[in-house]
């Protein structure tokens, strides 16, 4: 919709604080820290403007000490679902015709929200309920969504501004309305960003929300709740359960008035949620939007040419930040025969010069992963790449969940370039790596492209200009992001619109225009000044 139209501020990426010692921010955040630490927050359902404890509740515990608790949410049943559902139809009579200035005042506001007083708090709970270290955490929690939200206010606008010719005997407009019901939101646990993005990104353009957070993200769920409220955010407008994913999925998915999906999380789940959305389409009133980012196996190719030290960095930071729990993290990489023993070199002493414990000390680059299933998951595949033949851990290789999910930065080495760690998304601290001989770039280049069913991101390192062209073309459907001489994870809103093909999602492109064209039906409108008042063309007439 376009109700009068005026500039909005222009949208600028939030810096990050660095939370050196003695820094205000540092000391600001740890406060945060050790009082969220010892409370116990009570985390309801939010739906309309009533706040539902049902009394089942699940505990909130910390991936890096699980025996400690920090709080508790409550569980939805299915009149719960089919409330919330009621209440975002309810919400929507009004919310639709908001002015679109008036809804990006909300969102612009819940920005200087993030980037002030609840700074410590957000970045706080995506360290306690995440296991993020600070750095992880403010460019997640308060950079990424800061921007996230200022940038889709810009991009709103670049949308609604976007207008067809018209003549001076006609005028030809576009309304932008929202999509004609609600939208299901599931947001995964990895990043709070996307987890408050997914359900805010279609309220923005006018749309109403069911959303369902991951059990693993609960904690700083409430936060983004808290800043949405406190921004303006009508009740009603995005609503909040918590609970059975089936069950919740299944009664959504039963609605006539289910209108999208937006959805960040695991291939095989999302690929299930197209399947019924696909069996249930003769009941809906409209063909459901449906878009996901999911899985990757993302790759690493180093050239003959590159930068050793530069391309260990990037693969360590790729690899190992937020321990390898990223859709774009690095967990392939093929390394040229000649760089090799240099590599390995830097890479070993990068690894072993790692802190693991809890991101309360901020000296620990490592924390731990998200939950017991993941744990367990990881120590499975590190059990058997050490009594593959074909496979050999060079680093790393340990685990313990005595005390927190830890699990050691882990590098394997394998000769088969299709090795099961080569081509299964693990989601964690480990890393496969095969050598390949410096005379075989081109194949290899080829190779990449047919080992995974993922393109989701990839990093090419070389000094030589004609091998990155080669790679590039080579590798055009093999990732949605393509980084040359970085790391293959931290795109940033505005400058890296995000998204991967094939089983990695439908490529709508987070933090860009695309994704929010995404949520709105457009309607065309044709009006003509002084109408013709005869049937004849001009080759009737005499």
């Amino acid at each position: 919709m376009l109700k009068g139209f005026f500039k909005v501020p222009k949208a600028i990426n939030e810096p990050v604080k660095n939370y050196a010692p003695n820094s205000p921010e540092k000391e600001a955040v740890l406060a945060a820290y050790k009082k969220m630490w010892n409370e116990s927050v009570d985390v309801p359902l939010y739906i309309g403007n009533k706040e539902i404890r049902t009394g089942n509740t699940r505990n909130i515990t910390p991936p890096h000490d699980h025996k400690h608790i920090v709080g508790s949410y409550h569980l939805a049943e299915k009149n719960h679902v089919e409330e919330a559902i009621a209440n975002a139809l309810e919400s929507r009579k009004a919310w639709v015709n908001m002015a679109w200035e008036q809804r990006a005042a909300i969102f612009l506001k819940a920005a200087e929200l993030i980037a002030g007083p609840y700074r410590a708090r957000i970045n706080a709970a995506t360290m306690i309920g995440q296991s993020k270290n600070i750095h992880q955490a403010e460019i997640d929690a308060s950079c990424e969504l800061i921007d996230f939200l200022r940038f889709n206010v810009e991009f709103m606008t670049q949308i609604y501004a976007d207008q067809p010719t018209s003549e001076s005997t006609i005028w030809n407009r576009v309304e932008y309305r929202p999509l004609e019901g609600f939208v299901y939101a599931i947001t995964p646990f990895n990043f709070t960003a996307i987890a408050a993005n997914l359900p805010a990104s279609a309220a923005m353009m006018g749309n109403v929300v069911v959303w369902k957070p991951s059990d693993s993200q609960v904690f700083s769920a409430k936060i983004i709740i808290e800043i949405f409220k406190e921004a303006g955010l009508p009740d009603g407008v995005i609503n909040v359960v918590f609970g059975d994913a089936a069950m919740i999925t299944n009664t959504i998915l039963a609605s006539r008035d289910f209108a999208g999906l937006h959805y960040t999380g695991s291939t095989f789940v999302f690929k299930d949620l197209w399947a019924k959305i696909g069996t249930n389409i003769h009941h809906y009133k409209t063909y459901p939007r449906i878009v996901g980012e999911t899985g990757g196996k993302d790759f690493v190719i180093v050239h003959p040419s590159a930068n050793v030290k530069q391309a260990v960095t990037g693969i360590v930071r790729g690899a190992f930040e937020f321990q390898g729990q990223k859709c774009s993290a690095a967990s392939r990489v093929y390394i040229p025969k000649s760089l090799w023993p240099d590599v390995k070199e830097q890479l070993t002493t990068d690894i072993q010069s790692m802190k693991m414990g809890s991101p309360e000390d901020f000296s620990n680059f490592i924390t731990a992963v998200i939950h017991e299933a993941s744990f367990d998951k990881l120590a499975s595949y590190i059990e058997r790449a050490k009594k593959d033949a074909d496979a050999e851990i060079i680093i790393g290789g340990n685990y313990d969940k005595s005390v927190g999910y830890f699990v050691e930065p882990t590098v394997i080495l394998t000769t088969n370039p299709k090795y099961v760690t080569m081509e299964t998304e693990l989601f964690g601290p480990i890393l496969t790596i095969y050598v390949y001989e410096d005379a075989n770039w081109l194949e290899t280049l080829e190779l990449i492209d047919q080992t995974s069913e993922y393109a989701l991101t990839g990093a090419i390192f070389s000094q030589n200009r004609y091998a990155i062209e080669e790679a590039t073309m080579k590798l055009q459907n093999a990732s949605g992001n393509l980084y040359i001489n970085d790391k293959c994870t931290g795109a940033v809103v505005g400058q890296q619109p995000f998204g991967g093909a094939r089983a990695s999602g439908t490529n709508d492109k987070a933090g860009s225009a695309m994704n929010l064209l995404r949520w709105v039906s457009p309607r065309t409108i044709k009006e003509v000044f002084v109408s013709p008042e005869n049937y004849r063309y001009p080759f009737l007439r005499e």
